[in-house]
């Protein structure tokens, strides 16, 4: 099932909805050594999508079909609804198949623990998307904080924030538990890996999650704060009901702070239909964010600084060479583990109005 490094890997992506179709399918299209086989999609409307883009792929209407082929493939991707990660990420690896699972990986911590013995057990890569920590602005707050240029980092602020007065139904804005919905475990899975990869493992959860739109099912409005065991402060946001933004950023150190406005243009470029090339990533000087100490961005103050090219084929390419024995898997399921043993916790903190240690 494994090809050779000079032969393009088969991959059969399961889901083409939001995150197949925009993510997925065009990054592994764009990365040298993936060649996209075959799409999972029992939507005919999805599948001519499919088609129309990759004339060429295979389409197939049941992961049973896919899997029925499993000698033909060289890698799976999971990006169907949240509450099939599990499943089909267990059938892929028992068929012998390395995995890549949308985020989050799966409901629990344990679960993921149980997806990550598996693959170990069996001697497959298993790797978690999680693309934000390839967001330009994540990038670049990586290397301001590498070149201490923060200094000692006391508080790290993360928003990722919508204005979405109406919710919009789907899966994702379901209450049912088995859906695995709600912004606690959509924009959470992001906000909370990065705050991790940048500052560690922590020692208390605190939250507060509700669900405040007409007919909202589940939480649309989430706030959790961290104490990593460094000693650094996370103040995480993710809300569907923001009627004006936030920073994506506000960093503060003992030196100085940065402070960043506006989303990656990544998604969004995917969206329009634009793929990775030349330029990709790239920001207008007027979306770079700044630096200084005792001074105010909104009027001004402090320096800008370029923001780095977001790059999300780096994180198929790290895939590749992983599968090549080349290289490290980018996003390992410990790591998602560890994220949602934070998730739960945020969970049961909100639930009980209780600080969580964990």
């Amino acid at each position: 099932m494994t090809g050779s490094t000079a032969t393009p890997r088969r991959v059969g992506l399961v889901g083409y909805g939001l995150a197949g179709s925009v993510f997925h399918a065009p990054l592994i299209a764009a990365t040298e050594g993936l060649v996209l086989d075959t799409v999972v999609t029992a939507n005919p409307e999805r599948q001519e999508q499919a088609r129309a883009e990759f004339p060429d792929v295979r389409l197939a209407a049941t992961p049973d079909e896919l899997f029925g082929r499993a000698d033909d493939l060289d890698l799976v991707v999971v990006a169907s609804p949240n509450r099939t990660h599990v499943p089909l990420a267990t059938t892929a690896l028992e068929a012998g198949l390395p995995v890549v699972v949308d985020k989050p990986v799966a409901g629990t911590a344990a679960e993921a623990r149980e997806l990550a013995a598996l693959a170990e057990d069996r001697g497959l890569l298993l790797s978690v998307f999680q693309n934000r920590r390839w967001d330009n602005d994540f990038l670049t707050l990586r290397k301001l904080l590498a070149e201490g240029e923060l200094g000692e980092v006391w508080r790290f602020e993360s928003r990722f924030e919508r204005w979405r007065p109406q919710p919009k139904g789907g899966w994702r804005e379901s209450g049912d538990p088995a859906e695995i919905g709600g912004l606690l475990y959509d924009l959470g899975s992001h906000v909370v890996d990065q705050a991790l990869t940048l500052f560690g493992p922590v020692t208390t959860v605190y939250a507060e999650s509700v669900a405040r739109r007409a007919g909202a099912e589940t939480d649309d409005d989430t706030f959790i704060a961290l104490t990593h065991t460094n000693g650094v402060r996370s103040h995480l946001y993710a809300s569907a009901t923001a009627a004006q933004l936030g920073p994506r950023f506000r960093v503060l150190g003992s030196k100085a702070g940065y402070v960043k406005y506006g989303l990656d243009p990544q998604e969004a470029a995917l969206r329009e239909g634009e793929r990775p090339g030349e330029g990709w990533g790239l920001e207008a000087e007027s979306g770079w964010g700044r630096i200084g100490a005792g001074e105010s961005p909104a009027t001004g103050g402090g320096t800008p600084v370029p923001t780095l090219p977001g790059d999300y084929p780096a994180y198929y390419a790290a895939v590749t060479r992983a599968l090549n024995d080349d290289g490290p898997n980018p996003v390992t399921a410990l790591e998602a583990a560890a994220a949602l043993d934070v998730l739960e916790a945020a969970r049961r903190s909100a639930r009980d109005s209780v600080a969580v240690t964990l």
